[in-house]
């Protein structure tokens, strides 16, 4: 149906009714039409240029003030009583008691004093463990096999190697801290009906079964380190909706929470820092070195001769792009989602713990055993050693392909 012309005059009634009134149910209710309707012409008269009548809109009025103040009041509370925002289920839920969006970073990864000779910091990037998931190594050709014993054991073998490759570097450890981002897709989740229908446990049991181990991870780490800090950010599989969310993505994700909890259990602690953005994006520095930490699910594309370099570093370049215009430039991106290691200067894509899946199978895609990507930045050098971190525990018997042979 088209819709109804508006007269001169019907615009100039809305726009000063208005004015006059302060807020819409009022005006509409001295034009005695319906809110929705006086709504629609106030709206299409402002979009047309139309201003208040001379001396209708008196800015210096009280009670036209109050009128704007009141609606303004109402609305607000309105917005308060729904919205259950990220702030308030981390402060009044989980009674954390500072905020963690955005934190100060501690001075171990910032001081300028440390000598050249320092080691510098470590990095431990864990992502993409898909905790939960079943990794059958029959429908894999026998490459790969992964479930909750595996999953324990492999965060084990991260750790010890982990604390061997440093050792390496500095027999004596004499690093200030380590840096830990959580880089999602911590959960398997139940976002595909396979998933569902495979998983070992519920998305829920699961995440109760990470916070332990992430706990004892964390534990272990300062027994070697004076410090811990921890960026985090969501993935998109540990989600409880059917598409991955623009809006409050971190409210529907199992990896946030888990992050929250996290943060809580060591709140008291001055040696661990969480940083746990409202967004997809946290940004720290390690000395003068700066790092965007995102899941990097929102690069989409690529193909069997580029494979995922494509789609990363177009979208890298975009995402440079978009944070030069509003001054948070960053030197590297560092990120999972993949499952393919890649370490460079400008960036760095992690392993995953789960490792060689159906789905990679399937897709044909390239062998890669579970590894998770560790690294140091030098106080003056930036990034320097850079490390796959291999967490296989066993040796799988992989047979070898054998002929079909016509006895002569």
């Amino acid at each position: 149906m088209a819709q109804k012309t508006l007269t001169d005059g019907q615009c100039q009634e809305a726009v000063d009714a208005y004015a006059t009134h302060g807020n819409h149910p009022a005006a509409a209710a001295s034009l005695r039409i319906p809110e929705a309707t006086f709504y629609n012409r106030y709206l299409r008269a402002k979009n047309l240029g139309f201003k208040p009548s001379k001396g209708v809109q008196d800015l210096e009025n009280p009670k036209h003030l109050l009128a704007q103040i009141k609606e303004l009041q109402t609305d607000l509370k309105k917005a308060q009583a729904t919205e259950i925002n990220h702030e308030i289920i981390q402060s009044k839920i989980i009674e954390l008691k500072h905020g963690i969006a955005t934190v100060t970073p501690p001075t171990w990864l910032l001081s300028k004093r440390a000598p050249s000779s320092s080691p510098g910091v470590p990095t431990l990037l864990c992502s993409d463990w898909h905790v939960g998931e079943v990794v059958t190594p029959s429908q894999i050709g026998g490459v790969n096999a992964y479930n909750m014993t595996i999953f324990r054991q492999r965060v084990r073998v991260l750790l010890d190697s982990t604390i061997k490759l440093l050792r390496i570097i500095s027999p004596k450890m004499d690093y200030p801290g380590i840096v830990l981002p959580l880089g999602g897709d911590m959960v398997s989740g139940d976002i595909h009906e396979e998933l569902r229908a495979t998983n070992e446990l519920r998305t829920m049991p699961t995440v109760l079964v990470l916070y332990g181990v992430l706990m004892w991870l964390i534990d272990e780490l300062l027994q070697h380190f004076p410090a811990v800090f921890i960026p985090c950010v969501s993935g998109n599989h540990g989600r409880d909706t059917m598409k991955i969310w623009n809006k409050d993505r971190n409210a529907t994700s199992f990896d946030w929470l888990l992050y929250s909890f996290l943060a809580k259990h060591y709140e008291g602690n001055p040696r661990v820092i969480f940083q746990i953005p409202n967004g997809p994006d946290a940004y720290y520095k390690v000395y003068q070195h700066r790092y965007l930490l995102t899941h990097l699910d929102q690069f989409r594309g690529g193909d069997g001769m580029i494979g995922a370099l494509g789609p990363i570093i177009r979208g890298d370049h975009k995402k440079r792009s978009r944070n030069a215009q509003v001054g948070q430039e960053y030197d590297t991106l560092i990120g999972g989602h993949w499952h393919q290691l890649i370490q460079l200067t400008r960036l760095i894509v992690n392993g995953s713990l789960k490792g060689y899946c159906e789905y990679a199978y399937a897709n044909n895609f390239p062998f890669e055993p579970p590894q998770q990507a560790l690294w140091l930045t030098h106080p003056k050098y930036g990034i320097t050693y850079r490390m796959p971190v291999y967490v296989e525990t066993t040796q799988l018997n992989i047979a070898p392909t054998s002929w079909v042979s016509v006895p002569a």
